[in-house]
């Protein structure tokens, strides 16, 4: 076996399918919501909120919500576009071109590229709903359940009740 320079080539660095800052962009988003959940864990309920608090806290969600809108499918695009070369006249065949013989329209790795960077898009919106929610609902102990019996009634008498009637 012979080995060649050409096996790894450090100024060819980073290899045609990975790219730095989409990468990265996507990173720095997943330690973000990390740093989020962890801190809201950690926050007290109702505890006030200081003027400085507020001012970093608005900062910091501007700044994720930039990436994450901004930065994060702007990377994928050019990705898409620069390495990948994912244009408009190349045109998605699939294996056998079965999706020439089989599809009645042409379907071009730009729409795909299009399609991807719109999801990149609503994963990024369900994110953010799942925070809002995850933040205003921490902290919520979730009630126990009474227990029914076989008919769907519930087999305790609620607390008010049973104070009204042991006072009587």
């Amino acid at each position: 076996m012979r080995l060649t320079v050409a096996a790894f080539n450090p100024w060819h660095w980073p290899p045609r399918f990975l790219n730095v800052a989409f990468s990265l962009s996507v990173l720095v988003l997943v330690v973000c919501v990390v740093g989020v959940v962890l801190y809201a864990k950690r926050r007290p309920v109702g505890t006030p909120t200081t003027w400085g608090e507020a001012m970093v806290a608005s900062v910091f969600i501007f700044g994720v919500m930039f990436v994450a809108y901004g930065i994060a499918p702007h990377q994928w695009l050019a990705f898409a576009d620069n390495q990948l070369r994912w244009r408009s006249d190349k045109i998605l065949m699939g294996p056998g071109d079965v999706v020439k013989n089989v599809v009645p329209f042409t379907v071009s790795y730009q729409a795909i590229r299009d399609i991807i960077a719109a999801v990149i898009y609503i994963v990024f919106l369900g994110v953010q709903i799942w925070l809002w929610g995850f933040w205003q609902n921490r902290g919520k102990v979730k009630p126990k359940a009474l227990p029914v019996s076989a008919f769907g009634r519930p087999l305790l008498k609620p607390a008010k009740r049973q104070r009204e009637e042991v006072s009587a």
